[in-house]
């Protein structure tokens, strides 16, 4: 993205008012009242100078070219103002003006046109529908907000103009300056995934967050935000839900899926910071902007009363930190420094009537001792207490190698505290638990960080037997894979499938029986019934002849008197698993992001509960991992209360060959194995049940 956006020579205002109150004269206003220093044109056919300034009734009324071009004329004289930027070798246009695809379908043709003109001249485009951009650096506000920030070190990317003001007052107020403030708007032609690669090379701008409410290019934008993270902390707060998350889902996996756990799944494969607050992406970005990132989780606190420092010890549990276990030094340390009744374990009590120098030491104390990677310090307004001072002593204790996040709670008596902390770039909280969520973000961005290269297992499998069953079932048109044809397919990538075959009568079902060994299960085969079990097709645990042939002529019987049109193909007859745990894995294929994997404790863990995780493909054997780990029953999994431990690396092998199968298979749209039995460490896990769906085809009738 070349200058004429970001730092632009010369800066026209198509449609500049003498009118407060109009965004053509707050455009206006704000390029001289920020000190821009290049030159500026205003562009309005009725007047002749504005605010000083002599004033143009066209563009190419001005002689000399213009870099950036900002257009808040009415909706019909956008087109004409486009060309007119054009013409004056315009490198960057900013379309204000709203009323375009956001609003109705002549409007999005409209938009179609200005972009379509636009890319034809090699112009970038942003907008329309937007506030503008700011850029303190160049003391640069081309924006209808009434303000130009202090320069700092966090640049905003935003798809509401809204949010912008709101940030611009919040950095206002907590004295927190800002790179660059960009409002995308509609996105025609520059999206978030053209600023992010911008702003990955931009050095003023240390943290980047961002308001989106979509994502022009799931696959890209994963590549280029892994690629920006690696280099500075993207943070982002993602709204709304696609049409992508409204589709019908035939498997479990789809149907637990949903748009925003596929966002949730890009974003921790990308290193994305994810805020789910409004107030979390501001949290965040203090503490990214303000602090060195940790090395580790072991948080120590810091508190002048014993409530405060509970709740910040339960916050630092529950969030999946630890609270460190303090260095026999460091109790000794502060036992010379402290008062006797003062409390020199985690959390460090430095009491009610603590003075600043209470807190230095400390302070000193935790950053000396090497069993701590970062410090929480909490405040609370006593009558001894000194939130100015003590802040003042808390700044000049620093050392800038652990990260320190303060939480001084209460209301006017602790904000000159707070605004002191922030003039020496602390960062500050209202309370333990927003300190702590900050903390944990920068954690999670450290170590992913600090993650291993990305290595995707590939293993050997028979693709050309999946070649040949997914062939057959495109030349029929066909979705639903069934029990038979998804176990073959699952054969061929080395999962073990227990003995089974498929019976078109009751004696055949018998001499099957007897040839795979009891007990059996039986499974109705039918493309119309996906959910056999609701219809009462499948039958577990026949022991005995008699019990074949029974539940064969009871099944059958039933389910096509329930289903008379329904084609059946027969039962499917098999060696029944040993026990074990069951657990389900399968994958879904998002429109945005492609094939998301999930994992989950079978029963009601996945049905009542939703205790699932998901990962989006192709995955590695540590995420593989860490997909298990993230789930709430994992405890389970690990072996509790006489439990034995299952095989977790027979879990993680089972998500990585379906990430490669549906990576190899772009059609599969849905996988579900469903229950996977797991048995103890070095045994064989067995795919119990399972189904496929494809994308749908045209039958071929060649």
């Amino acid at each position: 993205m070349s200058n004429s956006l970001f730092a632009p020579r010369s800066v026209a205002i198509i449609g500049a008012s003498q009118s407060p109150g109009k965004v053509g004269h707050a455009l206006l206003h704000n390029l001289i009242k920020g000190g821009f220093q290049g030159q500026i044109v205003p562009v309005n056919p009725k007047a002749d100078e504005l605010l000083g300034l002599p004033c143009y009734r066209t563009l190419l009324d001005y002689d000399n070219p213009v870099d950036l071009s900002v257009i808040a004329v009415p909706t019909r004289f956008v087109k004409d103002a486009v060309q007119q930027s054009i013409d004056a070798k315009a490198k960057g246009i900013i379309v204000i003006t709203a009323g375009f695809k956001e609003v109705d379908q002549a409007g999005a043709e409209l938009e179609a046109e200005i972009t379509d003109l636009c890319r034809s001249r090699g112009v970038r485009l942003m907008g329309p529908n937007c506030l503008g951009l700011i850029n303190t650096e160049h003391q640069l506000n081309a924006s209808f907000a009434t303000q130009l920030p202090a320069p700092g070190a966090v640049s905003v990317i935003s798809q509401s103009g809204a949010l912008c003001t709101a940030i611009l007052d919040w950095a206002e107020s907590r004295h927190l300056g800002l790179a660059k403030l960009i409002s995308v708007g509609n996105k025609a032609d520059l999206n978030e995934i053209d600023f992010l690669k911008a702003l990955a090379d931009d050095d003023q701008t240390k943290v980047i967050i961002g308001y989106l409410e979509s994502i022009s290019s799931g696959d890209r934008f994963i590549k280029v935000a892994e690629s920006v993270a690696r280099k500075k902390p993207v943070v982002i707060l993602k709204a709304g839900a696609s049409k992508a998350g409204g589709k019908a889902a035939s498997s479990h996996t789809g149907s637990l899926v949903g748009t925003d756990l596929a966002y949730g799944a890009a974003f921790v494969r990308a290193g994305v910071i994810r805020a789910v607050a409004f107030e979390g992406l501001l949290d965040y970005a203090k503490a990214l902007a303000m602090q060195p990132l940790p090395r580790g989780d072991r948080v120590a606190i810091i508190t002048n009363a014993g409530g405060p420092g509970i709740m910040a010890a339960d916050a630092v549990e529950l969030s999946g930190m630890h609270v460190a276990v303090l260095e026999r030094a460091t109790a000794r340390a502060l036992k010379a420094k402290l008062p006797a009744a003062a409390s020199v374990g985690n959390p460090i009590d430095v009491l009610g009537d603590a003075d600043p120098e209470r807190y230095a030491a400390a302070l000193n104390a935790a950053q000396e001792d090497d069993s701590v990677d970062a410090i929480v310090v909490l405040l609370t307004p006593q009558a001894m207490t000194n939130p100015t001072e003590t802040a003042h002593a808390i700044a000049k204790t620093l050392r800038g190698e652990k990260p320190v996040l303060a939480a001084f709670m209460g209301g006017k008596e602790v904000l000159p505290g707070r605004d002191e902390l922030v003039t020496y770039g602390l960062p500050d909280y209202p309370s333990p638990e927003r300190a702590v969520a900050a903390l944990k973000a920068m954690v999670d961005y450290s170590t992913w960080k600090r993650r291993p290269p990305r290595v995707v297992t590939r293993f050997p499998v028979n693709r050309r037997r999946v070649e040949r069953i997914l062939s057959r079932y495109d030349r029929l048109g066909q979705t639903q894979v069934g029990e038979v044809d998804a176990k073959e397919i699952l054969r061929a990538y080395d999962f073990h499938v227990p003995a089974g075959r498929l019976v078109k009568d009751v004696d055949r079902a018998v001499e099957v029986a007897q040839q795979i060994g009891f007990p059996v299960a039986m499974k109705i085969v039918s493309p119309d019934i996906i959910h056999k079990s609701d219809m009462g097709g499948v039958k577990l645990n026949l022991a005995t002849i008699g019990e074949v042939a029974d539940a064969f002529d009871l099944m059958t019987l039933r389910i096509g008197r329930q289903l008379p049109q329904a084609r059946i193909h027969g039962v499917y007859l098999e060696k029944m698993a040993s026990r074990g745990v069951e657990v389900i894995i399968g994958m879904t294929r998002d429109l945005q992001f492609g094939p998301m994997l999930m994992f989950g404790l079978g029963g009601i863990f996945v049905e009542v509960m939703k205790d699932v995780t998901f990962h989006l493909a192709p995955i590695t054997a540590d995420e593989a991992l860490q997909m298990l780990r993230a789930t709430k029953s994992y405890a389970m999994l690990e072996g509790v209360r006489g439990r034995e431990k299952v095989d977790l690396s027979a879990i993680a092998g089972g998500l990585q060959r379906i990430s490669q199968l549906v990576s190899d298979f772009e059609q599969i749209t849905e996988l579900d194995i469903n229950p996977f039995i797991v048995g103890a460490e070095h045994t064989e896990p067995v795919v119990a049940d399972a189904r496929i769906t494809l994308s749908a085809r045209e039958p071929n009738h060649d």
